[in-house]
């Protein structure tokens, strides 16, 4: 007897464990958070079971899934991450482009740091600011994209020694809501949640000046199949047209 309900533990014990491992993790990068929480609601209401979503910097993520992270989707700011992933084989594929985002300044409306979209008043505001928050360009795509911009409109000299560097761009959002930078660069999406606008103001700065941020998203290999699911969905017509309320141009 004492030996069946080993043998009988220790199956369920397996069998438990088998289905813990296919639990999908989706990997999303911060610029996404509100959209992608309205994406994942509707998702969920066809019937598709939870999944656990991490936020973070696109460079962070892409560097956990080369050393054996378990995540399954990954939904990242650029495509250049996504794209070493799957040059290293540890995608399905290449992916697919999902969501283009665009890059704006924001401040805190009791700063008293006017904007607009002229580079003179852009100027006037970096040279009033005491500090400029970014995401690490080297982790972080939105980041990468404000050195461009600063130094294609001739500002980097101005802003260089303000700028303070954020894990990713959730981070530097929170450093210019909190107040501890007078000036910063985040995605249009995030400056669009009703909670900031309640206390910050943004003007999106020239495209033309930074190179696109197409936002490639990629299946890891052995995803379960709700990732395969939800990377289906994020192409289709619901989850485009939420993007497209939160900023971004779709394919």
């Amino acid at each position: 007897m004492t030996k069946r309900i080993f043998i009988f533990l220790t199956v369920s014990f397996a069998l438990t464990g088998s289905v813990f491992a296919q639990v999908a993790t989706i990997a999303v990068a911060a610029n996404m958070k509100d959209a992608f929480a309205e994406i994942a609601a509707e998702f969920k209401s066809t019937g598709k079971p939870e999944m656990r979503v991490v936020y973070g910097s696109s460079g962070n993520f892409a560097a956990q899934i080369m050393n054996g992270a378990p995540f399954s989707l990954f939904i990242a700011a650029d495509e250049q991450f996504p794209l070493e992933l799957f040059k290293n084989g540890k995608t399905v594929d290449d992916g697919s482009v999902y969501a283009i985002g665009k890059l704006v300044i924001i401040t805190k409306t009791s700063s008293g740091i006017y904007l607009s979209d002229s580079k003179s008043d852009i100027a006037k505001a970096i040279s009033k600011a005491n500090k400029v928050a970014i995401a690490k360009p080297e982790i972080a795509p939105y980041g990468r994209a404000a050195v461009q911009y600063l130094k294609a409109e001739g500002l980097w000299d101005l802003a260089k020694d303000k700028l303070v560097y954020a894990d990713n761009i959730g981070s530097a959002t929170t450093y210019v809501a909190s107040g501890a930078a007078d000036l910063g660069f985040t995605a249009f999406s995030l400056a669009k949640s009703p909670e900031l606008l309640r206390q910050t103001s943004y003007v999106a700065v020239d495209t033309k000046m930074y190179e696109p941020i197409k936002q490639r998203m990629v299946l890891i290999k052995g995803a379960p199949q709700e990732a395969q699911d939800l990377y289906r969905f994020m192409q289709g017509p619901k989850a485009k047209s939420i993007l497209q309320k939160y900023g971004y141009s779709t394919p």
